[in-house]
């Protein structure tokens, strides 16, 4: 028999999983239990506390079951006989999946008995349980029947499965790697960011003053390579006209996610978008082909109202910064704008030290904007560039913006997991619901095209992957304090804050700790804030007019003159060296 898949295993896991619930909590009502990337889970409602102890009985009943073989059983019932069975079952979620299944015209349905549990499923499942041998729970949390939150509350089980023990072995390994690695701890232990979510509203962001800097350095880099390659800065407001964004479309496409307000019988919108103010600077002043291509630059802080169970440190929040642009360019010049944001989502990948990443090609959406002929080409130019530069990238069906098809650029970080960043969008669109034009070569009125792109995406986002990809320890160019100076007692304070004061004027981010403490201590907590370069200075230093030098990692550099280590530390800014943690 043909070895089943690791999707199936995983299917098949959640069924023993909610079997072995069903022993533990007999009043549990079944919603779904789908397989995803890396692993499976399962939606259940229960009048019990389930609690993270619980895992361990329920991955006990299932080790039971699979010890025992036990086969998995289809069977095909009239859709009505299927109604009354889970009706008298009082499976309430499978009820009301089967019915919107009549509604839609099914006449019968397929069910999988395992023991004494039985599923509403397609299937196909393994021949027993005893095909699903390496597996672990790994958490629980909440969810709404159906995604919404009008709806019940459920409770979710995750867990992962998979062919061989060494694989399973090895992504838990990866998955604790991930728990000291997670931003919203680190950013706590480093002092980089806070979300007061009691106090001033959840989903919004804090930059402490390490963070600060850590932000601004980021920043400043990406204005400087900007400006480099033909963009012009430009800043707009936060809060504009409802008429702006009616006209837009957005009122209409994108309005769950929108903070309006009304004044004195107006009413606004706070931005979710950069577009349509870069829009009227467009519109602003005639353009002529010789003005094209227009980029247009901005790192403009949205904000988006999101759902409080949605919410994740920096990586989902509900206001955050983009480096958004917005070209504007004639038909011609779209192969080779695209082209270039591309060439700078790589060099600015290969800058913060990701060494690889895919694209997706999102298409089409139900709800869109246009006509499907203009959104046909603007899928056909994404996927040529895509194809002429040798981008492996998957079609993400139905998933672009309801203006234009885009390109999402997702790096891989250091434990081999994905982040989006990148984003370009094709837009024939919204020009036209702006009349956006250009005088051509013959002086004639012709409509523009846009690009929506941005580089890194949301800052947030991207300090949370850089935090996580680096577990902390950043290289030198992005650390928040490159170099900290130690005096090893009281005495040596004014000698200590001239080496700071040194390094301070060669423009090393410096920080000095005089406190009346024991040097490993000191030392230990600048391990902890994963600070690159500790100096220590002594006696012996100051009779020598040198210091000695330890980098993160407990490495001793041994003694060297302040100018040997000036040195030392501006070669290593300038390459962009990444250290491996």
């Amino acid at each position: 028999m043909e070895e089943p898949s690791i999707e199936i295993i995983r299917h098949s896991c959640a069924h023993i999983m909610a079997s072995a619930v069903g022993k533990i909590f007999p009043d549990a009502k079944f919603a779904i239990g789908p397989a995803i990337k890396d692993g499976f889970y399962y939606d259940i409602s229960v009048n019990a506390a389930v609690t993270e102890d619980d895992l361990k009985r329920i991955e006990d009943a299932m080790r039971q079951d699979v010890k025992n073989k036990i086969p998995f059983e289809r069977k095909e019932l009239a859709i009505d006989d299927a109604l009354k069975f889970f009706t008298d079952n009082q499976q309430k979620y499978k009820v009301e999946l089967i019915n919107d299944l009549k509604a839609q015209g099914v006449e019968t349905v397929s069910l999988y008995q395992t023991g004494d549990f039985v599923d509403l499923c397609r299937g196909p499942h393994v021949e027993h349980t005893g095909k699903v041998r390496n597996f672990k729970l790994l958490s629980l949390s909440g969810a709404y029947w159906r995604g919404d939150e009008k709806n019940d509350q459920l409770i979710r089980i995750y867990g992962t499965a998979f062919k061989e023990k060494d694989e399973l072995k090895n992504y838990l390994k990866n998955l604790e790697e991930a728990k000291k690695r997670d931003h919203r701890l680190l950013g706590k232990q480093l002092r980089l960011f806070d979300i007061y979510h009691n106090d001033a509203g959840a989903g919004l962001v804090f930059y402490l003053p390490k963070g600060t800097v850590l932000r601004k350095l980021i920043e400043d880099w990406e204005i400087t390579e900007h400006l480099k390659r033909g963009y012009q800065q430009v800043i707009t407001p936060f809060i504009m006209d409802s008429k702006l964004w009616k006209k837009s479309g957005h009122l209409d496409f994108y309005n769950e996610f929108m903070y309006q307000i009304n004044k004195e019988n107006q009413d606004f919108v706070l931005k979710p978008m950069n577009c349509p103010g870069h829009i009227l600077i467009y519109k602003s002043e005639l353009h002529s082909w010789r003005d094209l291509p227009l980029r247009m630059f901005e790192l403009g802080t949205v904000h988006r109202y999101e759902k409080s169970g949605v919410l994740h440190g920096l990586l989902r929040v509900r206001g955050f910064t983009q480096d958004d642009a917005h070209i504007f360019c004639t038909k011609d010049d779209l192969y080779n704008e695209i082209d270039g944001v591309l060439d700078f989502v790589k060099q600015t990948m290969d800058k913060f030290g990701f060494a690889s990443f895919d694209a997706e090609l999102s298409t089409r959406p139900e709800k869109f904007i246009g006509d499907k002929a203009n959104w046909d080409m603007a899928e056909d130019i994404l996927e040529k560039v895509l194809k002429n530069k040798n981008i492996s990238y998957n079609i993400n069906v139905g998933d672009g913006a309801f203006y234009g098809p885009k390109i999402d650029i997702k790096l891989t970080d250091a434990l081999g997991r994905q982040w989006q960043c990148a984003t370009v969008q094709l837009d024939y669109n919204i020009p036209e619901r702006f009349d956006l034009t250009y005088k051509d070569k013959e002086g004639k009125d012709t409509r523009v095209v846009m690009l929506h792109r941005v580089i890194l995406g949301s800052i947030e986002r991207f300090i949370a992957t850089l935090i996580e990809h680096y577990a902390g320890r950043f290289p030198l160019w992005l650390a928040p304090v490159q170099v900290s100076v130690l005096n090893i007692k009281p005495e040596l304070k004014e000698y200590a804050t001239l080496i700071k004061d040194k390094l301070f004027d060669a423009k090393i981010r410096v920080e000095d700790d005089l406190r009346e403490e024991t040097l490993q201590k000191k030392i230990r907590q600048k391990e902890l804030q994963k600070i690159p370069y500790i100096i220590v200075v002594g006696d012996k230093e100051l009779e020598n007019n040198n210091v000695s030098v330890r980098r993160a990692g407990r490495q001793d550099l041994g003694v060297m003159g302040i100018d040997d280590f000036i040195d030392l530390v501006k070669k290593e800014v300038e390459t962009g060296e990444i250290r491996k943690n």
